[in-house]
């Protein structure tokens, strides 16, 4: 190919097709107790210990790369080929602009050089399934300018819905109050979150317990899928495997023909919204907030 189909650890992109099709990435990092580690993907990762370890009070931490550590990532391949980079949500995180930074650096070193960041508005399995479709585009020989603009013109249509098992994840992070935390985990109060059109998390609902917050994701996902053979579903848990599969066998009734998968939150997203997270992604009719 005459150009690098590049993405980042924050798609949560499934290991097995991350190999399958060589997608190089981003790894992005977190830290716990000090010490840093690096998302590989769940190459490394004890994803039950990690999310028994948060039960058990310790407190994963999440941070911003920086322009230095973009240009090590980005450099090796400007030198050789143009590179097309599919980024996670600028409204979760700064770390776009460093990453536009180390663009904007390289293409003065490289000026022959084509070098395209594409928003895609999204985060973990919903990023990654606009990651799948565009890089089948890329395997086909697709221009870069096509592949790119075909994320923008279709990054509304990767939807999740997702619910947290314990709300102080949320609260932790600044996206509850502490008293709507308290009166929520009093009333058994489970959020349904979802991506929204600015890229940003959006709290559309709230049911009381678990079962009724399962309930919802199928009912909410059946109805905003425009075709189920177009792309795969991705379930995603944080150790909560018994309701992952009760999704799945929900899921599957109503959606006999769409393939659906079962893989675990990774530990940056993970550790914003804590163990027992539950959600499904799938490219949809449209994000509707």
């Amino acid at each position: 190919m005459s150009y690098v189909f590049m993405t980042d650890s924050d798609s949560d992109l499934p290991f097995d097709l991350q190999q399958k099709y060589a997608i190089p990435y981003v790894a992005m990092p977190y830290a716990i107790d000090g010490k840093e580690y690096l998302d590989d993907l769940g190459q490394s990762l004890d994803s039950k210990a990690y999310y028994d370890s948060m039960r058990a009070g310790k407190v994963p931490v999440t941070s911003a790369l920086n322009k230095e550590t973009y240009l090590e990532y980005f450099e090796p391949i400007l030198k050789e080929q143009d590179l097309l980079f599919v980024a996670f949500s600028s409204q979760m995180s700064m770390t776009i602009h460093e990453a536009e930074a180390a663009r904007e650096e390289l293409l003065a070193k490289y000026p022959g050089r084509v070098f395209r960041i594409v928003d895609t508005l999204s985060i973990s399995c919903p990023m990654a399934l606009l990651v799948l479709k565009a890089h089948e585009m890329y395997r086909a020989g697709a221009p870069l300018e096509e592949v790119a603009s075909w994320i923008e013109n279709n990054r509304h249509r990767a939807q999740a819905f997702f619910t947290v098992d314990d709300l102080k994840y949320l609260k932790r992070g600044g996206r509850i109050s502490p008293t709507a935390a308290a009166l929520g985990t009093m009333l058994d109060l489970k959020p349904i979150i979802v991506e929204g059109k600015e890229g940003k998390l959006v709290s559309v609902d709230k049911v009381r317990g678990r079962k009724k917050a399962i309930t919802y994701i199928v009912e909410h996902s059946v109805e905003a899928i425009a075709d189920p053979k177009e792309s795969i579903g991705i379930i995603l848990h944080a150790d909560a495997p018994e309701d992952a599969k009760r999704l799945h066998e929900l899921l599957s009734e109503k959606l006999p023909d769409m393939t659906i998968r079962i893989d675990n939150v990774g530990p940056v997203i993970g550790a914003h919204c804590g163990p027992g997270t539950l959600a499904f992604c799938f490219l949809g009719k449209g994000r509707e907030v």
